[in-house]
């Protein structure tokens, strides 16, 4: 079961609100079909933390949200409950999870605790590290969304298996083929160190933001906007690091997880470039509901291929396998050796290092086996129907 899957669902016509004692109803709102009042559960949130003050601090962040808290003071104690609720945060005196439970949707701690609370983070498999105070109204924000009728778009992430496998080309093609199905959808460039994605989509100096832009960002950014803002190429939008040698401010961790929320907010399908560095597969991957492993088909591509997924979140994955010839192993093969469901064989293509090199790689992505091969992808995925 997928994130998004977990989430506790609100009818649409519903809005949460407070009445003269601050605390949360609901009442019916113009679109209700028949004018009743339909209430939800209360999000399920657990904390489990013996720390008292961010036991206090969890209590009015929740209170603030409308969510439905409980207290565990220690993982045996909150063990029974973990998988039944809808979020599970964990303070920083956690050291450890109990076997076999999910990892925990937010770190909690203190601005003391400095650069220890990413590392433990890492180590716990956490999505976000929320540092309190100062990222109270983010928190709070965050678990509202948690319970909201609609979960937003789906992120896959594409990662090659090993350098030089054609994930930024494959997800290019992959993002043009699912403009033209009417997908509204958006490309992440999440390599920093690849270039710019930027480059390889379009010769022309398209008009929109860049990562870099994003460095300020401080709590949450309107969908609206964000989406607003992006460039354009091929039908679909796209957030590129600069393809550029000036050096760039590069964004914080919460001003990539506010991205990826406005992102899945603005579009239905979101695609991710996640690079084959620490600090993609530590932020970018996470925030994935599936991964695409593109390899090539060589056995030394297959080797590396199982070392990146020792290194993916538990998260639903997929593989995808780039040409074939005289010396190639059995795509079968290959995915039986993985463990993972073949969704795909890319057909190699003439042309390609060349249009990439100028920005023509949209060209490519217009001929028909290349067509024919994304939107098989797309509807194994459930992006395309």
């Amino acid at each position: 079961m997928s994130k998004r899957d977990r989430r506790q669902r609100q009818p649409a016509h519903i809005q949460q609100t407070t009445d003269n004692y601050g605390h949360p109803h609901k009442k019916a709102v113009e679109g209700d079909p028949d004018g009743s009042w339909l209430p939800r559960e209360a999000v399920g949130i657990l904390l489990v933390s013996a720390d008292s003050y961010l036991q206090e601090e969890a209590k009015r962040i929740v209170a603030a949200a409308g969510g439905s808290l409980r207290l565990a003071a220690d993982v045996a104690e909150a063990v029974h409950g973990w998988d039944n609720a809808d979020v599970v945060l964990v303070g920083s005196d956690i050291q450890e999870l109990p076997p076999r439970r999910r990892a925990p949707t937010v770190l909690l701690g203190k601005a003391s605790e400095g650069d220890g609370l990413w590392s433990l983070a890492a180590s716990l498999g956490a999505e976000r590290v929320a540092v309190l105070p100062e990222a109270a109204g983010w928190l709070a924000e965050h678990l509202s969304m948690s319970g909201s009728p609609d979960p937003g778009g789906t992120v896959i992430g594409i990662i090659g298996g090993s350098g030089g496998a054609g994930a930024t080309t494959t997800a290019i093609w992959l993002a043009q083929a699912a403009a033209g199905h009417g997908i509204s959808t958006v490309l992440i460039d999440g390599d920093r160190w690849g270039g710019g994605l930027e480059l390889a989509v379009t010769a022309d100096e398209v008009p929109g933001l860049r990562w870099p832009d994003f460095a300020e960002t401080r709590g949450s950014i309107d969908p609206s906007q964000f989406r607003d803002s992006l460039p354009v190429a091929g039908g679909f939008a796209y957030l590129s690091w600069p393809g550029t040698r000036e050096p760039v401010h590069i964004p914080a961790v919460g001003a990539v997880a506010a991205v990826v929320d406005a992102a899945r907010r603005s579009f239905e399908l979101i695609l991710v470039d996640i690079g084959r560095s620490v600090e993609g597969l530590g932020t970018l991957a996470w925030d994935c509901d599936r991964i695409l492993v593109l390899t090539t088909a060589h056995l030394k591509s297959a080797v590396a291929a199982a070392r990146v997924l020792n290194e993916l979140p538990p998260i639903d994955a997929g593989l995808l396998i780039r040409g074939s010839g005289a010396s190639s192993v059995d795509a079968p093969l290959i995915a039986e050796s993985l463990g993972l469901p073949l969704l795909g064989v890319l057909p190699e293509m003439r042309g390609v290092a060349a249009s990439t090199e100028l920005g023509r790689l949209l060209e490519i992505g217009r001929r028909k086996p290349i067509r024919r091969f994304a939107g098989s992808v797309l509807e194994l995925n459930g992006a395309a129907q």
